[in-house]
């Protein structure tokens, strides 16, 4: 690459922040934010700096390695391909083709070319034994949009930029740069806030990073935002505040969420929340008489047992006061690749408990089982065990529930692919490793957080680096092994028509596609003088071909439609290739009732099965407090899941992987800040280093999510050299919010006790 300044956006968060990367004798000098970027304006997190890192990793693989009796050793791409496509072919006949599982991990929503290759593996797989990070994750938020907005990808976005109350329950924007919030610089954004005049006000089990900046912050007992949430639309109800605003002639069943939450008073839940009954009052007159407000919530909400009740609830909040599709409030998105439309224009708006897991009976959500069975379904005999298993992306030991447990179960498969330039705590059992190209050397275009941005914008990045010749990138890898797939399923020859297009697809590769959707969306090419001719046609289609006619939908994305005439025009992939910093395509604006894909265009408020499960809502209220500690996870801004370990400029500086705990608990179990303490749960124990602070609320610990780096034979180095401990070797794997299937990943009980080392001597 030649020297001077390349301009990309950073993968390494949600953020999608512009980076500055100068180059001088092909090697990167210095990466710096970029000014010009129109998302984050030169603002970047201390992630974006370890591109470099990762791109110069000596621990990064950059050729097929396979498992002998003596180790590690390299092959080359040919004789990989072969083997990992004859042992999967082998195994799905002799045991069927569920007898294949696959995971995905969350970079792949980072990469435009992964995305579109993945869907053609899954097919070649054939497979229903399918699981990725989503039910570790953001599962509840994707099926609260499909249960009432009709579309699973189809998120409230927070206008945080225009709001005057940002309410923030179980979520941390200060370190995560938003989640299903793509906001960089959240600081500058909250800066901007108070400037002119706005608040901001925080819930959570832990005094965040997030939570320090708060105009009003209220510690929260873990597990207990539904409580909390049941008694603001109660008292929205009570008060007669509820004014849906700008979707009030969209939304129905209001009684029924008014009859639900009748018994839910604040009196009734404060002392379950550990919140007043004034307070809870308070928090709900402040978003009912703010105009421009938005109740945001996240990870907290999400991986807990009441996470679907919950999740469903703020959506409802926002609704009742009218904060959704008003500016100022939460809106929906309109990217430049509006995968929104395209899916439901495919008949993809997704689908929930069309068939339920072999061993627990979980339903599946998008075709993906809870990723917390996926241990039950290899260690389990019977027909459609998994035995053979394939991973991309992904490190599950580390990010899902009962780690040990599933390493015990990967150990015992018969075959074990990964596509993953590490060894690391997951891939360190497969057979075969496939490694692909390092971000910097593939180009970029973000088709995911693009959809939860707080302003519209696009932009492409060219790829930095040469890979060379003996390199592949993911999306060759994936649409590879599905090519010799396809051909084993078909007795080892395809018909010609089919083999052509294998072969074009793999030519041509993402970008091209790319292209076509930028040209073919609702910024796409401006028909100049041909709009005269073209646009009665387009109306004409609009005005009588049926709502899901596939004509309809097309028409739909197109940019001649009237519904996108006030939008910048013109992008294509070469239009962002003139603009290496992005194009910026406007704030959120209002869009119902357009973008609702319910079959009757209205808004759900009271979906049946969020009112089947306020049963158990009900008996949370009845039963006692437990006596133990309550683990919640955090998560730090120099960290992203478990695979930004191995960055020395990231892991440096003290230990971020401890117990914090507060002072009257820490004092009760004579715990003091020398010491380590050992977190046990059921039969899993971990020890960790005490960090004793009121930054917790009582009987609340906290452990950072996403390291344990303390596996024998990973190839991180760093990563080793700084392990931590895993808090999901904790979480048990049977713990799940029954409503949607998400792993309970706070509010687990657990006992802690200062660790003496010369105890444990005397038991080994």
């Amino acid at each position: 690459m030649e020297n001077g300044t390349h301009y990309r956006t950073c993968h390494l968060c949600e953020a999608m922040c512009g980076v500055a990367i100068e180059m001088k004798d092909g090697r990167i000098a210095s990466i710096k934010g970029d000014e010009n970027d129109p998302l984050s304006q030169g603002h970047i997190c201390p992630k974006a700096v370890a591109l470099q890192d990762l791109h110069e990793d000596p621990d990064r693989l950059k050729k097929p390695i396979r498992k002998t009796g003596t180790g590690w050793q390299e092959m080359e791409w040919a004789e990989a391909f072969d083997l990992v496509a004859e042992k999967l072919h082998q195994t799905r006949q002799d045991h069927g083709h569920n007898s294949i599982g696959v995971y995905l991990g969350n970079p792949n929503v980072h990469n435009h070319g992964s995305l579109v290759a993945t869907m053609p593996l899954l097919r070649a797989i054939g497979t229903q034994n399918r699981f990725s990070a989503t039910s570790n994750d953001q599962l509840p938020h994707m099926l609260a949009s499909l249960e009432m907005f009709g579309h699973q990808v189809l998120f409230p976005i927070p206008d945080i930029d225009h709001t005057d109350l940002f309410i923030c329950i179980g979520a941390n924007p200060m370190a995560s740069n938003g989640s299903l919030m793509t906001v960089p610089d959240f600081r500058g954004r909250l800066k901007a806030l108070k400037q002119r005049g706005g608040r901001m006000v925080v819930v959570d089990p832990r005094r965040t990073e997030t939570a320090k900046l708060a105009d009003e912050f209220h510690f929260v007992r873990p597990g207990s935002d539904a409580l909390l949430m049941m008694a603001m639309v109660h008292t929205l109800f009570e008060e007669k505040l509820v004014d849906p605003g700008p979707a009030e002639r969209l939304v129905k069943d209001a009684d029924l969420l008014r009859l639900a939450a009748l018994s839910f008073t604040p009196e009734v839940v404060s002392a379950h929340t550990g919140i007043s009954a004034e307070d809870i009052r308070a928090l709900t007159r402040q978003l009912a008489t703010t105009r421009k407000a938005a109740l945001y919530t996240r990870m907290g909400t999400s991986t807990q047992t009441f996470g679907g009740v919950a999740t469903w609830l703020a959506y409802c909040l926002n609704i009742l006061t009218g904060k959704l599709d008003l500016p100022g409030g939460v809106l929906f998105s309109q990217p430049a690749i509006d995968l929104v439309e395209l899916g439901a224009m495919a008949g993809q708006k997704g689908h929930f408990g069309k068939r339920h897991s072999r061993v627990k009976g979980l339903p599946e959500f998008g075709g993906e089982y809870p990723a917390s069975t996926m241990a039950d379904e290899m260690l389990t005999p019977g027909d459609g065990q998994i035995r053979a298993f394939v991973t991309v992306a992904g490190n599950p030991v580390l990010s899902s529930p009962n780690g040990r447990r599933l390493e015990e179960a990967l150990g015992g498969l018969d075959f074990m692919v990964s596509v993953d330039y590490y060894l690391n705590e997951t891939t360190r059992h497969a057979d075969i490793i496939l490694p692909p190209t390092a971000a910097l050397e593939r180009s970029h275009y973000d088709l995911i957080f693009s959809m939860f941005a707080v302003r519209n914008f696009a932009k492409y990045s060219e790829a930095l680096f040469d890979a060379g010749p003996g390199a592949r990138h993911d999306w060759q890898i994936l649409l590879e092994l599905a090519h010799r797939l396809e051909k084993l399923r078909k007795g080892g020859q395809l018909a010609l028509r089919a083999e052509l297009g294998w072969r074009a697809f793999k030519q041509i590769g993402p970008d091209p596609i790319l292209d076509l959707l930028l040209r073919s969306g609702p910024y796409g090419a401006d028909a100049g003088r041909a709009r005269g001719l073209l646009q009665p046609a387009v109306d004409l289609v609009m005005d009588i071909l049926p709502k899901r006619h596939p004509l309809r939908g097309l028409a739909k994305l197109s940019p001649l439609n009237r519904h996108w005439q006030e939008l910048p025009k013109g992008l294509s992939l070469s239009a962002l290739k003139d603009n290496p910093n992005g194009v910026d395509l406007g704030p959120l604006q209002p869009s119902l009732p357009e973008r609702l894909f319910t079959r009757d265009g209205k808004i759900n408020l009271a979906p049946r099965r969020y009112l089947d499960d306020l049963g158990r809502l009900h008996e949370a209220l009845a039963a006692p407090a437990g006596e133990s500690l309550q683990l919640i996870g955090r998560r730090h801004v120099r960290s992203n899941n478990s695979w930004m370990h191995n960055s020395q400029r990231l892991v440096k500086g003290k230990d971020r992987c401890t117990l914090m705990i507060h002072p009257k608990d820490a004092s009760r179990l004579g715990l003091q800040a020398a010491d380590s303490a050992e977190i046990s749960s059921e039969s899993r124990q971990i020890v960790l280093p005490v960090e004793i602070t009121e930054d917790v609320m009582p009987g609340v610990v906290s452990i950072p999510h996403g390291w344990g780096h303390d596996r024998d034979g990973t190839g991180q180095s760093v990563a080793a050299a700084h392990a931590g401990a895993s808090i999901n070797d904790l979480l048990s794997d049977g713990r799940i919010d029954p409503l949607s299937g998400t792993s309970v990943l706070n509010g687990q009980p657990v006992a802690v006790k200062v660790w003496r080392p010369e105890r444990q001597r005397k038991r080994a």
